[in-house]
Parts: C-alpha cells; structure tokens; sequence
C-alpha cells in the first residue's frame, strides 16, 4: 500500500480508503445508470440486437463513469486527486488535446 500512497501522492491510508470507495461506487453507479439513459435514449434489449445492444452500453458507461468520478471525487472531499487521475486516463487513451491550454 505504500508504493501505492507514494506513487499517488496520497498521505494517509484514511485518505486511500475514501478512494478505493469513490472507485467502487463510481463503478457499479455508473454500470447501473447506463441502462436507463440507454432506454431514455430508445435503444432496448427489445429494439437492437444484442451485437449493437452491449457495445453501445458498454460505450455508454466510458462517459457517465467520468462524470460520476468526479461528481463522488467532490463530493468525498477529494475532487483534486480525481482531477488529476482523469486529466491522466484521458491522456492515455490519446484524448489529453482536451486538457491542453
């Protein structure tokens, strides 16, 4: 764990655990969401195939996560660390034009 404070710039093991649970509810909140903008959206199991279906859900989920990390980074008090966490995936998925000044 502490590799893990230092290589995030965390202090305290309270702190690391208010982030492993931003994680994990950002996570299953946002799998859980998916589907209901997904049918507000008018793509059912019902109207597409399953081929269509899944990959849309799955590209739905990318951007609620992002949204929902940040909203539950702020709301726990550690909006900075979430900040800087996603300026960081994006870069490495080739989106960091998007941070640029």
């Amino acid at each position: 764990m502490e590799k893990l404070k230092q290589r995030w710039g965390i202090t305290s093991n309270f702190q690391l655990v208010v982030i492993f649970i931003v994680f994990a509810v950002t996570g299953s909140t946002s799998a859980y969401l998916s589907k209901p903008i997904l049918e507000w959206l008018g793509f059912t199991r019902d109207s597409l195939p399953a081929w269509l279906y899944y990959p849309a859900y799955i590209l739905l989920i990318f951007p609620v996560y992002q949204v929902l990390l940040l909203s539950f980074g702020f709301l726990s008090g550690q909006f900075k660390f979430f900040w800087w966490f996603e300026k960081k995936m994006l870069r490495s998925l080739g989106l960091g034009f998007l941070f640029r000044k």
